[in-house]
């Protein structure tokens, strides 16, 4: 049996036994590489290679800093002012909770994390204003995708490794598409609750309250600004600005919230460890896989195949998106990014599809793979969060990953859309 069907049989069969991905890729790898007869000792110079990747430290320090937000009480500050924007809308707490999501997202790059952040929150205070269970776990397990595009994001900082992309240029191209998704989400949301007879919240006096609370959350929703802001401006590589929002979370969750003690710190430690490793013990392995992956010629000879069918870049991407929507059933985002990547760049590359706009075209679709059973990791955060079943939840998420696929047949039909920001910019 030739090394490539092996490892393919043998990553497969470990992923439909139960085996983490990273053990399903290290498994294959290491037996693709006793049949070609290559040195064994490339397992350990790839694994040195991932520790040597600068960019990484992003992916670490934007989760620290997420769960420092959380623990600290920044995510629930976003909340209280989105809701004098809003609440007062028919389904006034289902779009607080989009708007603080797309808010929160700005600061964590984390789809499960918003999830968790906003859920929390605004789950059971739904509940309490007689909104239903399966509404409100639909509405944060949706707006909870909005965490891997709205920058910064960590599957963006992961693809432009694998792809040697501008990461800068990636987190300016999130922009245009993420608040045009999440205004459309809000909408949706409107609807909804509508259909449903959800009213919104009867505060008579938000207007006079927004700026002594603007004031007093002033801190927290400047975040995103000075995340974001200092590496538009230039002032901080993507690196320098998750440290930036590390030590900016410290501040506010020690010195103004005054919420974040030894004990909350503790636990963003810990949380920080458990995402962080597994991120990068993924990539570790996957760089392997790549390797093998490009010894045997395999990108080459699908890019052929699919060449041979079509060198439409339309059909290409509509293909390329069937085959992620499927996948996102079963694999994680990160996954199908370390694995199906350097598979697929040759190709796009090839007949003429900016990488830039493939990275977004990729998180977006990888955005319903979070609303999407089995797997589905957004909705079982939010089925832990509102006690109902996970088919409830599944069902309350369905239209909002309608709506996802729609904006992706949008976004195929026109390319520019993200890229416009970057070009305008000049990140790109």
């Amino acid at each position: 049996m030739s090394a490539d069907i092996v490892l393919w049989v043998v990553m497969v069969f470990c992923l439909v036994v139960g085996c983490p991905i990273f053990v399903s890729l290290g498994m294959a790898s290491t037996l693709a590489l006793i049949l070609t007869n290559i040195p064994m000792r490339i397992i350990a110079l790839d694994m040195l290679k991932v520790m040597d990747m600068f960019p990484l430290l992003a992916v670490v320090g934007f989760v620290f800093a997420g769960a420092l937000m959380e623990k600290g009480g920044m995510a629930r500050q976003i909340i209280d002012v989105a809701s004098l924007f809003v609440g007062r809308i028919r389904g006034g707490l289902g779009i607080t909770t989009i708007l603080g999501s797309l808010f929160f997202a700005a600061m964590i790059g984390s789809g499960p994390g918003t999830v968790a952040a906003m859920g929390s929150i605004m789950i059971p205070t739904m509940i309490r204003r007689g909104y239903s269970p399966e509404y409100a776990a639909g509405v944060c397990a949706t707006g909870g995708t909005l965490g891997i595009l709205i920058p910064p994001s960590n599957p963006m900082i992961i693809y432009g490794i694998i792809a040697n992309t501008s990461i800068a240029a990636l987190f300016t191209a999130g922009f245009v598409p993420g608040f045009v998704l999440g205004f459309m989400m809000m909408v949706m949301t409107y609807f909804l609750a509508r259909r449903a007879g959800f009213t919104g919240t009867a505060d008579e006096d938000g207007d006079a309250r927004f700026w002594p609370m603007f004031r007093k959350n002033f801190f927290s929703l400047m975040a995103p600004v000075i995340i974001l802001g200092s590496i538009y401006a230039g002032i901080c590589t993507p690196v320098e600005a998750s440290v930036a929002a590390v030590f900016y979370a410290l501040f506010v969750g020690t010195c103004i919230t005054r919420e974040l003690k030894v004990v909350q710190l503790w636990d963003a430690i810990r949380l920080t460890n458990i995402s962080a490793g597994s991120i990068i013990i993924v990539l570790g392995v996957s760089t392997l896989f790549g390797r093998i992956l490009t010894i045997q010629r395999i990108p080459h000879q699908l890019a052929n195949a699919m060449i041979t069918l079509t060198d439409n870049p339309y059909v290409i991407l509509v293909l390329v998106g069937l085959l992620l929507l499927f996948l996102g059933m079963f694999m994680e985002t990160l996954a199908t990014i370390v694995i199906l990547a350097p598979i697929f760049l040759p190709l796009i590359i090839r007949v003429g599809i900016d990488p830039v706009f493939f990275g977004i075209f990729w998180v977006i679709t990888n955005e319903v793979a979070l609303l999407s059973p089995p797997l589905g990791v957004n909705l079982f955060i939010a089925q832990n969060l509102s006690g109902i079943s996970f088919e409830r939840v599944a069902r309350g998420a369905f239209p909002y990953m309608m709506l996802i696929i729609c904006f992706i047949i949008m976004l195929i039909l026109f390319q520019d859309l993200p890229l416009w920001l970057p070009r305008l910019t000049g990140q790109y």
